[in-house]
C-alpha cells in the first residue's frame, strides 16, 4: 500500500500538495475555536466515594465544600473596625445570584478561626455553585473581580483559586514554550541540514500537526469532554514527531537522491518512491505505535487524562499523515533544490551515513566485541538510577505546583503564617443514620488518630453531613492515612461516605493503581503484535519493550530524585511536595513508551533491510546503527528541544514531566540505541529474527517489510500533475 501511495506522491504532488493545503486552511479555521470548547477541570473519577459523596451532599444540601477563600487584610484597620467590615459586608452582597451556594464571613463563625490572631487580617469562606469542576471554575471567574473590598489588601486561596492559576500560567507556558522551542528547531535544523531549504521541513510539518491536531480535538469536544490540558501535549508531540518524522524522510530522500546520477530525468520521482517504500513506511509504523501507546490513556476515568490521550492521538496521526502526503509531495516538487542555500561548510560534506565504516559504526563493533560486559554494566547503572522511585510517595495538586509568586501560593502562605497551622479536613456524609448513631460515629472519628475535631454542618431528614479537621497538608501520607482510618469506620446504622481534599487523592492513587496494569497490558500487546507486523520477529519486539522500561524507569529516579526528594529545588525554581503527582508517571509511560519506540522501529527497520540483503546479523546491526545513528541522536537532539522549554514551566507537574522526558529521551537515544541495542542484538544473533514457523509464514505472506524500490520499476513514476 505504502508503495502505490509513493507513487502516486510521485506522479501527483501538485494535487497532492494543494489538497493538502487546502485541508490545513480548513483545519485552521475550524480549530481556532477549540479553545472555547475545552473543558478546565477533569481531574475527578465521578465512580469513587469522594465524587460519589460530593454529588450526594450536593443534591442534598447544596455545596458546601470551602473552594475558595478570600483573605482580607488591613495595616491600620482591624476586622472589628466598621470600616473593614462594611467593605467585606459590600462585597459578600454584591456577589452574582448564583455563583455561589454559600458564603461564610468571618463574623458570621466566630470561633472558627476566621480572623487573624492581630486582628489586621479575616477570611471569607466561599462554596461556589454548580454541577461540575467546570461550573465552579466559570463562577469563580465570573466573582473573582467582584471580590476585591475598598480599602483593604485581597489574596484568594483555596483549591480553586490554585486550579484558576495553574490554567493560567500553563496557558502562558505554552506560548512562551512555543516561542522559544521554534526558532531553536529551525536553528538547529539547519546545522544538522546544512541547508535552509531543507531546514524548514521539520517546522513545516509542525505547524501542520498542531493546526491539524487541534480541528481533529474541536471535532472531540462535540462527543466528549476534552480537558484544556490536551492542547500542550498537542504542541508537545506535534512540534516533537513532526520533527523527528520530517528528519527521517527528509534524509531518506537526499540518501536516495545521491545513488542516482545528477542528470537522470526521474531522480525526484524515484527518490521519493525509494523514500516512502521505506522512511514512508517506517514512519507509518512509528505513527501507528506511539498512538497505540497513547490510546492506553483512555481507559482511565479521569478526563484530564483521556483528555492527553486525545491530544497526542490526534498530534501523532496528523504528524504522521503530514509526513506521508504534504512532506514526500514538497520534495518531489523541491527535488535536489531541497538542498537549496547550504551553508558553506556542508557544501561538499557525504550523506550522512552513507559511509559504513563511520564512527556510528566503529561505536557499535567496540560495543559487540564484549556484549555481556556492556549490558550487565549499562543495565546495572541504568537500575541504579531508576533506585529513588522505589521510594516514592504520591498525591496531587496543591498550591506548592505554582511558582512561589503566583498569587494562589502566596495567599496560602498568607493564611498559614497569619491564621496558625494549616489544616485539611474530610466531608463525613451519613445517610439513613439516627441522632444516637451519628453521635456514636462522631466519638469514633474523635478517636481516630490525628483528628484534631469533628463538627456538624448541616443536616436534612435522615442525611447529616460533618467536617473532620486536623493539622497538616492535605496531600501528605499522613492525611492520606487519616483518610483511610475514617472510611473503615462504619456507622451502626445507615453508611457514611468520605469525601474532601484528600479523599479526592486517596481515590486518585487507587484509580490509577487500579487502572496501569489494564493499560500494561494494553500498550504491551499492541507494540507486540506491531513489531512483529514490523520485523517479523517475536524476539525483538519483547527486547524493546523490556530495554525501553529499563531507560523508563530511570528517568522515574531521576524525576523522583528531583521534585519528590527535593534535590536541586532552588536552581530549578520550584517549591519541592515531597511527593510525585500521580498522574505524570502514567503521561510520561504512555508518551515516552510511545517516543522510545519511535526511535526503535527507526533504527530496526534499517538493521531489518540489511538484514534482508546480506543475513549478516553483525554486519546488518553495524549498518543499521551507522545509517541511523547520527539522524537519531540528531531528532533527539531537536525534540529535546521543544520537550526542554516545556521543563522551563512555572508549574511543577509540568516542570517535571519535561524534565524527565528530557531525561528520558536521552537515556533512549543515546545510551539505548547505540550501547544497548548492538550489544543485545550481538548477543541474540539469528536468535534476532525467531518467530514460530506458522507466524513466520504468515509474516511472509501479509508481513510490513522495508524494500527499496529497483530504479528500472521506477520508471513510470514520471510527470508531475
Amino acid at each position: 500500500m505504502i508503495d502505490r501511495w509513493g507513487g502516486f506522491v510521485a506522479r501527483r504532488a501538485v494535487l497532492v500538495l494543494l489538497t493538502g493545503a487546502l485541508l490545513v486552511l480548513g483545519a485552521g479555521a475550524y480549530g481556532s475555536g477549540v479553545f472555547d470548547s475545552l473543558s478546565q477541570g477533569g481531574f475527578d473519577d465521578s465512580g469513587s466515594e469522594s465524587a460519589r459523596e460530593l454529588d450526594a451532599a450536593r443534591a442534598t444540601f447544596g455545596n458546601r465544600s470551602v473552594d475558595v477563600v478570600a483573605i482580607y487584610s488591613s495595616d491600620d484597620l482591624t476586622a472589628d473596625d466598621a470600616e473593614f467590615r462594611g467593605a467585606v459586608e459590600d462585597v459578600v452582597a454584591g456577589l452574582s445570584r448564583g455563583t455561589t451556594a454559600q458564603v461564610v464571613p468571618y463574623w458570621s463563625a466566630p470561633d472558627a478561626g476566621l480572623v487573624a490572631e492581630d486582628g489586621h487580617a479575616a477570611q471569607v469562606l466561599i462554596s461556589l455553585a454548580g454541577d461540575s469542576q467546570d461550573d465552579y471554575l466559570d463562577h469563580y471567574d465570573e466573582i473573582e473581580p467582584s471580590l476585591e473590598a475598598e480599602g483593604l489588601d485581597l489574596d484568594l486561596a483555596g483549591p480553586f483559586a490554585v486550579y484558576d492559576d495553574v490554567n493560567e500560567i500553563t496557558s502562558e507556558d505554552l506560548e512562551r514554550a512555543e516561542l522559544i522551542s521554534m526558532p531553536l528547531v529551525i536553528l538547529l535544523a539547519l546545522l544538522i541540514f546544512g541547508s535552509l531549504v531543507a531546514a524548514t521541513m521539520p517546522a513545516m510539518v509542525g505547524v501542520v500537526a498542531m493546526v491539524g491536531a487541534l480541528a481533529v480535538v474541536r471535532l472531540l469536544t462535540t462527543v466528549t469532554e476534552v480537558s484544556v490540558f490536551a492542547v500542550n501535549v498537542i504542541s508537545l508531540l506535534g512540534i516533537g514527531l513532526a520533527i523527528d518524522y520530517a528528519l527521517f524522510v527528509v534524509s531518506r530522500f537526499r540518501e536516495e537522491l545521491a545513488l542516482l546520477p545528477d542528470d537522470h530525468p526521474d531522480a525526484p520521482a524515484i527518490a521519493i518512491r525509494r523514500t516512502m517504500a521505506t522512511a514512508g513506511r517506517t514512519v507509518m509504523f512509528s505513527g501507528l505505535t506511539v498512538a497505540a501507546a497513547l490510546a492506553s490513556l483512555l481507559i482511565f476515568p479521569q478526563a484530564f487524562l483521556k483528555s492527553m490521550g486525545y491530544g497526542g492521538i490526534a498530534a501523532v496521526l496528523v504528524a504522521m499523515l503530514a509526513a506521508l502526503t504534504i512532506l514526500p509531495a514538497t520534495l518531489r516538487l523541491l527535488g535536489r533544490r531541497i538542498d537549496a542555500g547550504r551553508l558553506p561548510w556542508r557544501r561538499h560534506r557525504a550523506v550522512a551515513g552513507a559511509d559504513e565504516h563511520g564512527r556510528w559504526a566503529r561505536l557499535a563493533r567496540a560495543v559487540m566485541r564484549r556484549p555481556v560486559v556492556v549490558i550487565v554494566v549499562t543495565v546495572a547503572a541504568l537500575l541504579v538510577v531508576a533506585s529513588p522511585f522505589l521510594g516514592a510517595r504520591w498525591g496531587s495538586v496543591d498550591h506548592r505546583v505554582l511558582p512561589e509568586d503566583a498569587p494562589a501560593h502566596q495567599a496560602q502562605v498568607l493564611l498559614d503564617d497569619e491564621f496558625g497551622a494549616e489544616t485539611s479536613t474530610a466531608s463525613l456524609l451519613l445517610e439513613g443514620t439516627s441522632e444516637r448513631d451519628v453521635a456514636a460515629y462522631e466519638r469514633e472519628v474523635e478517636r481516630v488518630d490525628g483528628i484534631g475535631s469533628v463538627t456538624p454542618v448541616d443536616r436534612a431528614g435522615g442525611t447529616t453531613l460533618l467536617r473532620a479537621t486536623w493539622e497538616g497538608n492535605s496531600q501528605t501520607e499522613r492525611s492520606q492515612d487519616i483518610v483511610t482510618a475514617l472510611r473503615e469506620i462504619e456507622p451502626r446504622s445507615g453508611t457514611a461516605l468520605v469525601g474532601g481534599l484528600t479523599a479526592d487523592t486517596v481515590d486518585l492513587i487507587s484509580s490509577v493503581g487500579a487502572h496501569l496494569p489494564w493499560m500494561g497490558l494494553i500498550v504491551l500487546v499492541v507494540m507486540l503484535g506491531l513489531l512483529f507486523l514490523a520485523f517479523g520477529s517475536v524476539v525483538l519486539p519483547v527486547k524493546a519493550v523490556v530495554m525501553n522500561l529499563v531507560s523508563i524507569t530511570a528517568s522515574f529516579g531521576v524525576v523522583t530524585w528531583i521534585f519528590s526528594d527535593g534535590h536541586l529545588a532552588d536552581r530549578l525554581g520550584f517549591v519541592a511536595q515531597g511527593y510525585l503527582d500521580a498522574t505524570m508517571p502514567i503521561l510520561m509511560l504512555a508518551i515516552l513508551f510511545g517516543l522510545s519506540m519511535d526511535y526503535e522501529v527507526f533504527l530496526l527497520s534499517r538493521i531489518r533491510e540489511q538484514w534482508d540483503a546480506t543475513h549478516d546479523n553483525d554486519l546488518s546491526v553495524v549498518t543499521g546503527v551507522q545509517k541511523t545513528g547520527r539522524i537519531i541522536t540528531s531528532a533527539a537532539l531537536l525534540l529535546a528541544v521543544v520537550i526542554g522549554a516545556f521543563g522551563l514551566s512555572g508549574i511543577v507537574f509540568m516542570k517535571m514531566l519535561g524534565i524527565g522526558m528530557l531525561v528520558a529521551l536521552l537515556i533512549d537515544a543515546t545510551v539505548v540505541r547505540a550501547v544497548l541495542v548492538p550489544a543485545t542484538m550481538r548477543l541474540l544473533g539469528r536468535w534476532n529474527w525467531y518467530a514460530p514457523a506458522p507466524l513466520a509464514r504468515w509474516w511472509e505472506r501479509h508481513g510490513f517489510r522495508e524494500t527499496e524500490t529497483p530504479v528500472d520499476d521506477a520508471a513510470e513514476v514520471t510527470g508531475v500533475t
